[in-house]
């Protein structure tokens, strides 16, 4: 059996009565060509069995097709992180749209020995990196960031780079101003460990409560990791310990919450009718779990369509690109979980 002839951009022009130039910019999603043209090629190339030759096309336009993605949590949860598991999720499906294949920068990173990240994303000649849940002020991952590679950070913010990130004060003020006016005074924060999320959760946490002329006791405060639920019941144990306890807790994420309301169970008391709780992040879990979680809940898939959405750009059109942060408002779920005073 004869094999099968290849079908050229040539071939696609002439079956859509257009030039080799217009299939060509249609097929690369080029602004100047109109979506009912683009629509046309695409369906043509696709019926006709086309495939576009990669190898060409890097060397005509020096790209891989190929983006990075640095990701892995103090935790090691891997894709099992319920809430950048999400996002990545979105990013992975957006550039696939665009063409674009992911590759996760692993711990070992390469046969070749031991790299930092940036030897190890030119080893792989990566068009671009999406860094997220890291440890951002590592020497490794700064230098990765001021290298000559395209970077989007996802929930941190380089002043040179660009930044999608969650609007976590004002988020943390709608969470908060919703417990005040059930009528809640006492209330006690478990926040995550040091970061630039934390940082901004924990400065609108004590803004909005000094707003409405509360003072939070410094033995209402704990610092955990995130999504610790071990750490999350300890520190809950301590603030009902104490003689004055608070009437609403709110944890650092949805997932340790969880850590939360085991010891409020332990210790006999029910939700929201003795205590109340409140996390943040929207997980499924928290949606589907009874009480509902009074919650902020984070839109994960536009933090990572953005994300992707602003590499491709910086790759594509390195001269054009702005830098800038992009915030992403989440919204209350107001839950089950918060009771009215």
């Amino acid at each position: 059996m004869a094999a099968r002839k290849a079908v050229s951009l040539k071939d696609i022009a002439a079956a859509c009565n257009v030039s080799v130039a217009t299939v060509s910019k249609a097929l690369n999603d080029q602004s100047d060509i109109g979506e009912e043209t683009k629509n046309l090629v695409r369906q043509t190339a696709e019926e006709m069995g086309y495939f576009p030759n990669f190898a060409a096309k890097a060397l005509k336009t020096n790209r891989t097709y190929n983006i990075g993605i640095l990701f892995m949590d103090d935790m090691q949860s891997g894709l099992t992180h319920s809430y950048f598991s999400r996002v990545i999720e979105s990013f992975k499906k957006t550039i696939e749209e665009r063409g674009y294949d992911l590759t996760f920068i692993s711990n070992n990173r390469s046969s070749q020995g031991y790299m930092s990240y940036l030897a190890h994303a030119r080893y792989r000649n990566f068009d671009g990196v999406a860094i997220a849940c890291v440890d951002f002020y590592n020497p490794e991952v700064e230098e990765l960031v001021r290298g000559n590679i395209p970077v989007v950070t996802i929930d941190h913010v380089f002043n040179d780079r660009s930044a999608i990130v969650s609007d976590n004060v004002n988020g943390m003020k709608e969470l908060v101003t919703y417990i005040i006016e059930k009528g809640h005074r006492k209330i006690a924060y478990i926040h995550g460990a040091e970061s630039a999320v934390t940082k901004a959760r924990v400065q609108s946490f004590y803004k909005t409560t000094l707003d409405y002329g509360i003072d939070i006791p410094d033995e209402y405060i704990y610092e955990i990791d995130y999504r610790d639920t071990e750490a999350a019941k300890e520190a809950t144990d301590k603030l009902l310990s104490l003689d004055d306890r608070p009437t609403c807790i709110i944890y650092p994420d949805d997932f340790s919450a969880f850590g939360g309301i085991n010891s409020l169970k332990e210790h006999g008391l029910r939700i929201p009718e003795d205590i109340s709780i409140a996390g943040y992040d929207g997980i499924d879990i928290a949606m589907k779990y009874s009480p509902q979680l009074t919650t902020i809940v984070q839109d994960t898939d536009m933090l990572g369509r953005r994300a992707a959405e602003k590499l491709i750009d910086s790759i594509e059109n390195p001269k054009t690109s702005l830098t800038e942060q992009v915030n992403i408002p989440g919204h209350l779920n107001e839950g089950e979980t918060v009771s009215t005073i």
